[in-house]
């Protein structure tokens, strides 16, 4: 099941108050407006787990984290699943209180739950504010029209609230004591101010237009404002997001990805996204597999062939069936490399030949005195660095170092440690068996011509009659070439790429930012705008480094190749 989630160190569910959550929640609300209205709501484990790891706290009993991500196809009942947690939120017990002796009681409209010993115990928040933040009204109404329902509804267990004085409009549920619950939409400068506690950012998908990145900023600021004793947090929930519209969900993403590769500094965002890894999208048996594992338990209340018919439809484009139904990441219009095509997970045609070629070829990860080939990009200040080998007997790209320009403060005055580029060299070379290095000499001519005086009589393939490593990446014709090369062994799975130490990471995430542009010498690549903050070096790097592997190899036609498909779990 592709599933990725992100959560702190630390964590651990016996330190949650999700477990009182989801008691409160199953005991006292009901599904709003739909074809199950009224009735009890029942999570399965998936949900169960998404809101014990929101609750999740540590040794001190604070929260660990200050924003949820749950990403999930259309049609799974996210902003559902945010309803009855701002109800929570609001009504219930839902910030830390101590820890239990065991056998303590916690009583609200005539239901008891008992403390187990070491358990985390709740208390309500002191006038809780609850916004539900969407880009329209009829948007919001499917959070707050849930809401609403469990207030108004006699049948709804919460209807009693109404003679403890909660007052349900249509816009606003006034609570005693001074909280509230709020239904908003655009217009960031209204909600300046606010004193949130609570705030559900529905489908942040669709929050791609500078009102609505402002919208929310402006009230992700204002979450920070009571923060010592009300704790406040947000839960974002999307469909995976439309590539290149900056969209906060994209942005989160990214934030995801600074997270997992160590760039960002004391995280307090918990990430949860799940979606289906289809190929084909004419193959009906890997679509019903893509599917299942996209929707998990949420095929309870949707049907398989309902969505593999919706997917079939002409009218609907195959990107957006992959981003609606799947929930996958799909390629922008001018993206070099889909993720189906770069994603070694993703290929699951060939996922037999892999099986076969470890056992039969022994793929190991990189070992010393490996041949290899060498590429390099770089930059000084303004963007990455990268070293990016490549294996020449299965043609396995690895990243050796990359450096780039952090985000924020840390951003100003920044610059490239090249002593530590060089000694990333240096180390190559004595790690491996490096047959040809190209490195494109922009910023680093010094350097180049350095490695060249050090390492050029070892090399077995010279990059020019010039210059033994120097090799131009703005010469069209030739990088065009070489990148059409790369793209083509990308596309047809003859190449292998690490993707999942935290330099493969950051290396795949370099080659899915790469952007198609034309030239008269051919399609080369580059960013998605002239300043865009989504490097791509390390892709440049790793195109480097297969052309000089092609090139050693054919001029050593003796050498054998023992190729994997991809890289092997």
């Amino acid at each position: 099941m592709p599933r990725r989630v992100i959560t702190a160190p630390g964590h651990d569910r016996k330190l949650s108050l999700g477990w009182l959550a989801t008691w409160w929640i199953e005991t006292f609300t009901v599904h709003g407006p739909g074809d199950v209205v009224g009735q009890p709501v029942r999570f399965g484990d998936e949900y169960t787990g998404f809101i014990v790891d929101c609750y999740t706290l540590d040794a001190r009993g604070r929260r660990l984290y200050d924003s949820g991500f749950l990403s999930r196809p259309k049609g799974c009942d996210k902003s559902g699943l945010a309803a009855k947690v701002a109800l929570f939120e609001a009504f219930g017990p839902a910030r830390f209180a101590g820890w239990a002796n065991g056998g303590e009681k916690y009583e609200f409209l005539g239901h008891t739950y008992t403390y187990k010993r070491g358990e985390p115990m709740g208390r309500t928040v002191t006038s809780p504010f609850v916004r539900i933040l969407a880009t329209e009204e009829e948007q919001t109404g499917n959070t707050f029209g849930t809401i609403h329902y469990n207030l108004t509804d006699s049948r709804a267990p919460l209807f009693d609230l109404q003679a403890w004085g909660v007052i349900p409009g249509l816009s606003r549920i006034v609570i005693p004591g001074g909280g509230q619950i709020v239904r908003s939409t655009s217009g960031a400068s209204s909600k300046d101010g606010g004193l949130e506690t609570f705030v559900v950012f529905d489908e942040t998908h669709l929050y791609n237009s500078p009102q609505l990145r402002e919208m929310y900023q402006t009230v992700a600021d204002n979450l920070g404002k009571r923060s010592m004793i009300a704790e406040p947090w947000s839960l974002e929930t999307t469909t995976m997001f439309a590539p290149g519209e900056d969209s906060i969900a994209e942005q989160t993403y990214a934030y995801a990805d600074a997270i997992e590769e160590g760039r960002a500094k004391r995280p307090r965002l918990l990430f949860d996204h799940r979606w289906g890894e289809v190929k084909d999208l004419a193959d009906e048996d890997e679509l019903r597999a893509g599917l299942i594992d996209a929707y998990g338990d949420a095929l309870e209340w949707n049907s398989l062939e309902d969505l593999i018919n919706k997917v079939w439809d002409p009218r609907q484009p195959q990107s957006r069936s992959r981003r609606m139904r799947l929930n996958a990441r799909t390629a922008a219009q001018n993206a070099w490399v889909s993720p189906e095509d770069w994603t070694p997970r993703g290929r699951v045609q060939i996922r037999a030949l892999v099986r076969k070629a470890k056992l039969e070829k022994g793929f190991v990860r990189p070992w010393n005195g490996d041949k290899v080939a060498l590429g390099f990009d770089g930059s000084l200040s303004n963007d990455a660095t990268a070293l990016v080998a490549c294996r020449i007997r299965d043609r396995y790209l690895f990243p050796l170092h990359i450096q780039e320009k952090p985000d924020g403060p840390e951003a100003d005055d920044w610059e490239v440690d090249q002593d530590a580029v060089d000694a990333a060299v240096s180390a190559a070379f004595e790690k491996f068996e490096v047959v040809a290095f190209y490195a494109d000499p922009p910023y680093w001519q010094d350097w180049v011509r350095s490695w060249a005086k050090e390492y050029g009589e070892q090399l077995e393939v010279k990059a020019s009659a010039k210059n033994e490593i120097a090799w131009y990446t703005k010469r069209d014709v030739q990088m065009a070439e070489a990148l059409e090369l790369l793209h083509t062994a990308i596309a047809s799975g003859t190449m292998s790429h690490d993707d999942d130490t935290p330099l493969g990471k950051v290396m795949s995430r370099h080659f899915l930012n790469a952007r198609r542009w034309e030239r008269r010498g051919g399609t080369v690549i580059g960013k998605e705008t002239k300043n865009s903050s989504k490097k791509i070096d390390a892709a440049m790097a790793g195109t480097l480094a297969f052309q000089a592997a092609a090139d050693f190899v054919s001029q050593k036609p003796q050498e054998k190749s023992t190729f994997v498909p991809f890289a092997v779990r």
